[in-house]
């Protein structure tokens, strides 16, 4: 993983990679059931930071607040940084999160039909408004 590694110095620019990283990622592993609390090891399945590099950001996290020590030896989401970590992952996988082709609920909808043209469910376009049968 080259490029990863080349963010493995002390440089501001370095800091603000590997903080985007491990809020990202410790927000999908809280996300996933993979725990809420994690050592320097569990982030490195996923993060391929030099030890003292993660560490240092670690403990940078937590001294603005991101993160909380928890037990010694590991790192835990605060609300702030669950807030950021989620908004961080929003904005990293937007495009893959959007539904797509073939997800409309609507049976009869012509996206399920494998010889429609291929674009997005009308059900998903800003202008369509369903109708709502909600009682408020």
């Amino acid at each position: 993983m080259p490029e990863r590694d080349k963010h493995n110095g002390g440089d501001p620019i370095d800091s603000v990679y590997w903080r985007d990283e491990v809020l990202q990622v410790m927000y999908w592993m809280t996300g996933e059931g993979l725990g809420q609390e994690f050592t320097l090891a569990d982030l490195h399945k996923f993060l391929s930071a030099d030890d003292a590099v993660l560490a240092d950001n670690l403990e940078q996290m937590v001294s603005t607040g991101l993160l909380e020590q928890v037990g010694g030896d590991k790192y835990a989401l605060t609300e702030q940084g669950k807030r950021e970590g989620g908004r961080r992952f929003a904005d990293e996988f937007e495009e893959m999160l959007k539904p797509g082709h073939f997800e409309c609920d609507e049976p009869d909808c012509d996206c399920h039909d494998p010889d429609s043209i291929e674009g997005a469910c009308k059900h998903f376009s800003p202008a369509h408004e369903p109708h709502s049968n909600a009682v408020n």
